[in-house]
């Protein structure tokens, strides 16, 4: 499974949207609701560039805009302003079939909860996304149990989630979020849901994926020691980049 090579994030920079270690760039992004009477900010003009290969974290309280960054960002929901180039693509303006195509090529995700499929094997779940994307019987089984091997579970693939523990259901989820060889992988308070060593054991396969295999990961988190085990951190509140730290 090729994995794409080790780079570093920038914040804020204008840089040329050919280039081609740019995975992510928005540009001047809003995202604004209206509530009643009252307009909600949830983003207010930001820009944020990350290139291949960064172990970056997105971190703020709870109503900071972190969680609506990383659903634009995934392709979940769209900015009310502002652009945003994702892999070379210019993502904000696609109509919803395509942007789902763009979404399940181009971004692995992994939640807080699992999400896993309870009837079927650890090699099921990996599958699933493969799926989708009309890749054939061989070539998914072979793409799953290499990204369980990845993950450290190729000697559990037949195993049910119930028959997992949470920190290799989470190890399932990762693996999952591999098999399309995404151009970025986004985690969404990814050790929220275990205990502190099971969710260290998460972050150190997170940390050695990005250092052995220099696979893009995007955490977002409200924990700042989750935070600090990546290698830069954004910090976000009120809906704008507070402060850009680089660890």
């Amino acid at each position: 499974m090729p994995f794409p090579p080790t780079a570093v994030v920038l914040l804020g920079a204008s840089m040329s949207t050919q280039d081609s270690d740019i995975v992510i760039r928005i540009e001047n992004v809003s995202k604004h609701y209206q509530m009643g009477d009252t307009l909600v900010k949830a983003l207010d003009d930001v820009s944020v560039q990350i290139q291949r290969g960064e172990l970056l974290s997105i971190m703020g309280p709870s109503g900071s805009g972190k969680s609506t960054l990383m659903a634009i960002l995934g392709c979940l929901d769209g900015p009310t302003n502002g652009s945003y180039w994702l892999d070379g693509d210019y993502v904000h303006l696609l109509k919803d079939d395509r942007l789902a195509d763009i979404r399940g090529r181009k971004i692995g995700f992994v939640f807080q909860q699992f999400n896993l499929l309870p009837r079927t094997s650890a090699l099921d779940n990996a599958m699933l996304p493969l799926y989708y994307n009309g890749v054939s019987g061989k070539q998914r089984r072979d793409r799953a149990m290499q990204a369980l091997e990845l993950v450290g579970l190729s000697d559990r693939w037949h195993h049910r989630p119930n028959e997992l523990s949470g920190g290799q259901q989470q190890r399932v989820a990762i693996a999952r979020s591999l098999v399309n060889n995404p151009a970025i992988l986004l985690a969404d308070e990814p050790t929220g849901a275990l205990d502190s060593r099971t969710g260290k054991e998460i972050m150190e396969l997170f940390k050695r994926l990005h250092d052995e295999r220099g696979i893009t990961v995007c955490i977002v988190t409200h924990d700042s020691g989750v935070a600090r085990q990546t290698n830069r951190i954004v910090h976000i509140r009120d809906g704008k980049i507070d402060k850009d730290e680089r660890l």
